[in-house]
């Protein structure tokens, strides 16, 4: 693998240097910019570790603050026209069109992935809010007779109401719009509290909501540092009526506990441990191809990279083989350097993290066919790794490894494939490689998650109900399924 050095031409920074000016650096309630009261949070990039902007770090009372702006512009957002609604949504898709190099740039420089990738981000993000400004005109109800005779049933839906959405640093724009564009639809406000270490693109998508029209009060956004202290009281707040988290599972778990008291609408989207199955009739090509996108996409910190990989014992050698050799084509630099495909991890914590995950496995056994270190340099790099005989017990198959590891384990039957799949707390997703169109639909059946990538490394889009099972979390978000995270169910009977 080649490593691309991470220094910026004077274009580019220049380039990057104008587009960080024109980013708020504030707090965003009813409509206004304001300045923070505390130390500010200092947002770094990560290819180079160092400061790219400071931005205003809310405290407790900016939390409420934020809420009380949801909850005054509540009643009349509801009260909107869907039309209205659905337009506003779709001025703000074509101005994200508009805008795209800029927040394909500035994701990058935040997060670290490579700028091809935050280009289809801003693909995947945008797709949210066009589909839900086509779903805000289609919600509908029922209307008819009861079994008796006896008078007549009205069903409706009602937005939900003022909601908070916490969103996580690895998919900052798409995990905004996926939860902001479906509560806009339904006709409910809201509060985001952004990633600490990912704030400026949801900064900058605020200011593009309010340029597409979107009222005072009905997005508020509180970047802080201290996010137990900010979240805690909004939660408790009786007027809050509905609670968005995508996040790690024990963080959903004590939001789940907070969220009970006031009995909050939840969605979670919550940890993954993804199993990624090849047969011995697979096609290798195909899920070779499928492996690199499904482990390496967003330098492997993604909830639904792939895991597990669990090879068939006949063809195993041979897929680690032809991965092994995609994975030293691949080039590590910082993402906006051309022909970079490995940008950095998000922090030095996640560099330590994937050396003691390969410690761990080389201690038990297992062998790294290429990389397995972190580079020297300034940034916080890993190389991207293929590790073969994972022995049973590693940390490589019990974590979520949420880095560029391709951890590889070998079975003998399909039952033995299902209990290794299956044989974890989470529920996320799974990949599975076959010709066998029964054994397919055998595994869509048997193995345990709330989505399934069959022949294909890449299952997100906004169509499709995105979710999880067990500890991956509750609640679907996009398709048909997401815009009623947002509704409540009304029945009226009027008497004949």
């Amino acid at each position: 693998m080649t490593i691309v050095d991470t220094t910026a031409d004077t274009t580019t920074a220049a380039r990057e240097a104008d587009l960080l000016s024109r980013v708020p650096d504030g707090l965003f309630i009813a409509g206004q910019w304001e300045a923070g009261s505390r130390d500010p949070i200092e947002v770094q990039d990560p290819a180079t570790g160092r400061v790219i902007k400071r931005i205003a770090n809310a405290t407790p009372e900016d939390g409420m603050r934020a809420l009380d702006a949801a909850v005054a512009a509540a009643d009349e957002w509801a009260a909107t026209p869907p039309r209205v609604r659905a337009e506003i949504l779709r001025r703000a898709f074509d101005l994200l069109q508009e805008r795209r190099d800029d927040f394909a740039l500035l994701m990058t420089l935040e997060m670290g992935k490579p700028l091809a990738e935050a280009n289809g981000e801003v693909t995947y993000g945008g797709e949210f809010l066009r589909w839900f400004s086509e779903e805000a005109v289609r919600i509908s109800g029922r209307f008819g007779q009861n079994p008796e005779g006896t008078g007549t049933m009205v069903v409706s839906q009602r937005p939900v109401g003022p909601c908070y959405l916490i969103t996580p640093w690895n998919f900052p724009l798409a995990m905004a719009t996926r939860k902001i564009a479906p509560a806009l639809a339904a006709g409910c406000t809201v509060v985001v509290k952004p990633a600490e270490l990912t704030p400026l693109t949801t900064l900058f998508f605020a200011q593009l909501l309010a340029d597409a029209g979107v009222p005072a009060g009905v997005v508020n956004v509180v970047p802080t540092s201290t996010a137990r202290t900010v979240s805690e009281p909004i939660i408790a707040d009786p007027r809050l009526r509905k609670l968005s988290f995508t996040g790690s599972t024990p963080v959903g778990r004590s939001l789940l506990a907070q969220a009970g008291q006031n009995v909050l609408r939840t969605s979670m989207e919550l940890g993954g441990n993804a199993p990624f199955v090849v047969f011995e009739d697979a096609d290798l090509d195909a899920a070779v191809n499928g492996a690199m996108l499904a482990k390496f996409r967003n330098i492997g910190q993604a909830c639904t990279a792939a895991n597990r990989f669990l090879v068939h014992e006949s063809v195993a050698e041979e897929f680690a083989r032809r991965v092994t050799e995609k994975v030293e084509a691949l080039r590590i630099g910082r993402g906006t350097d051309d022909g970079v495909t490995i940008g950095p991890l998000i922090d030095d914590r996640a560099v330590a993290s994937m050396s003691a995950l390969v410690q761990d496995a080389v201690a038990r056994g297992a062998r790294v066919l290429t990389g397995g270190n972190a580079p020297e340099g300034d940034g916080f790099f890993f190389e991207p790794t293929v590790i073969v005989d994972v022995q049973p017990g590693s940390d490589l198959l019990r974590e979520e490894i949420f880095g560029p590891i391709l951890a590889i384990s070998t079975f003998s039957t399909e039952d033995e494939a299902i209990a290794a799949a299956n044989s974890t707390e989470y529920g996320l997703v799974g990949y599975v490689f076959t010709a066998d169109l029964a054994r397919g639909q055998r595994m869509i059946d048997r193995i345990d998650t709330g989505m399934m990538g069959l022949n294909t490394g890449l299952v997100s889009n906004a169509a499709a109900p995105f979710g999880g099972v067990k500890q991956s979390g509750l609640g679907r978000e996009g398709g048909l399924e997401g815009i009623h995270e947002y509704l409540s169910t009304k029945y009226t009977l009027i008497p004949a």
